[in-house]
């Protein structure tokens, strides 16, 4: 079906034979707005690279806007939750943007003035444009990611995926953030990992558990079963997002 972003069946993979995901079910539809929760450990990032095609599956069926993950490489975006960037390398805020263009630039041919224009209004619209031409290595740790989440919006993605997107950065950002993310929600699925109960009951139109298996639930409503599933522990929810409490079991302190 045209409408379909991301379509998963009977999915497994495995580490070294210790399982990681197992019978992964899933099917996501174009302007999704997706949040994916669960435990440390629990396969999140692991099914977040199956979907880029960075990882294949023991078994089972991953399609991304009907093709193979990687055939679809170049119509999604990713933010990672650790660049693994070196700091010491010589590149500007911009020229990391850039790099999300590097797939419309013709080789030997540089970068075109849209190219330049696209960076632009990114780096604007995540609040580097005035830290254009410094350093990457001189910027906050919440200034990186930023830059970082600009180099992959540059690629104008069908699929914009986020991998806890807001680690290391302020809350003030995280709330403009989300709220950017709304609005580009309106012409790309976003599909975001993130630890934030708040963050999925304020934003997301579906959200799933992961741990191992997976559990959907298709209003972007979190359900007793998922958070047992995410904590492992009691969870009293004290209003529907924030605030949250999560209750300890885990013995004597």
């Amino acid at each position: 079906m045209d409408n379909i972003a991301i379509e998963v069946k009977d999915l497994w993979f495995a580490y070294d034979k210790t399982p990681v995901l197992e019978g992964v079910n899933l099917t996501l539809y174009k302007g999704d707005f997706f949040g994916i929760l669960g435990p440390n450990g629990g396969g999140k990032t692991t099914l977040l690279k199956l979907f880029l095609g960075l990882l294949k599956p023991n078994q089972g069926k991953i399609r991304i806007l009907g093709e193979h993950p990687h055939a679809a490489s170049h119509r999604v975006g990713y933010v990672p939750q650790n660049s693994g960037f070196n700091l010491h390398f010589p590149i500007s805020v911009k020229e990391i943007a850039l790099m999300g263009r590097l797939s419309r630039a013709r080789i030997g041919r540089g970068y075109k003035a849209q190219d330049h224009d696209k960076v632009e209004d990114v780096l604007k619209k995540v609040g580097l444009w005035e830290f254009r031409d410094a350093h990457v290595g001189s910027l906050s740790g919440g200034q990186r990611q930023r830059a970082f989440i600009a180099r992959a919006l540059a690629t104008d993605p069908e699929i914009l995926f986020l991998d806890e997107p807001t680690s290391n950065v302020d809350h003030d950002f995280e709330t403009n953030l989300y709220d950017f993310l709304k609005e580009l929600n309106e012409k790309v699925t976003i599909v975001v990992i993130t630890h934030d109960i708040g963050v999925i009951s304020s934003n997301m139109k579906s959200v799933a558990c992961v741990n191992r298996k997976l559990i959907f639930h298709g209003e972007g409503k979190l359900t007793s079963e998922m958070l047992d599933m995410a904590y492992q522990c009691p969870v009293d929810l004290i209003a529907h997002g924030i605030p949250h409490r999560v209750l300890d079991k885990h013995g004597k302190h």
